[in-house]
């Protein structure tokens, strides 16, 4: 099942720029390597669970799997072959929006090559360029 918030305080939300380098969530916290976007974008609910599915499926449900972005923002759309004005569109899907330099998915409990070859799988399924990032310091 896709993700998307219980509620929210507004139905639609307007478009915005995704500009800049991230400066909260860009460094590996949870596992021994992440998945870091090298680009902007919006990455729908259901890319991010066919990213979980990818990994868990890889992994073969050993190890863990952290999911680091939540899709917040409503995207809208008109059906094609309607006319201009009557208002702004319907809900299409929740996305969340990621600038460069965010970890978007982390993997712990498992050796680093294995966990490298999973990343490997997810950034496939991904919209924006992204590449490994391993964990600096243990705790």
């Amino acid at each position: 099942m896709a993700l998307m918030p219980k509620r929210v305080k507004f139905r639609k939300a307007q478009r915005r720029r995704i500009r800049g380098t991230a400066s909260k969530g860009n460094t590996v916290s949870f596992g021994v390597a992440g998945l870091q976007s090298a680009g902007q974008g919006l990455i729908s609910a259901q890319q991010i669970e066919a990213g979980r599915v990818a990994a868990t499926r890889f992994l073969q449900h050993e190890g863990k799997v952290y999911i680091r972005i939540f899709p917040y923002k409503p995207v809208t759309g008109t059906p094609a072959e309607t006319r201009m004005g009557k208002g702004k569109g319907e809900i299409d899907f929740w996305a969340a929006p990621v600038r460069a330099g965010t970890i978007l998915y982390e993997i712990a409990g498992v050796p680093l090559d294995v966990a490298k070859q999973a990343l490997a799988r997810v950034a496939h399924k991904m919209p924006v360029k992204s590449r490994l990032a391993v964990r600096r310091f243990e705790p």
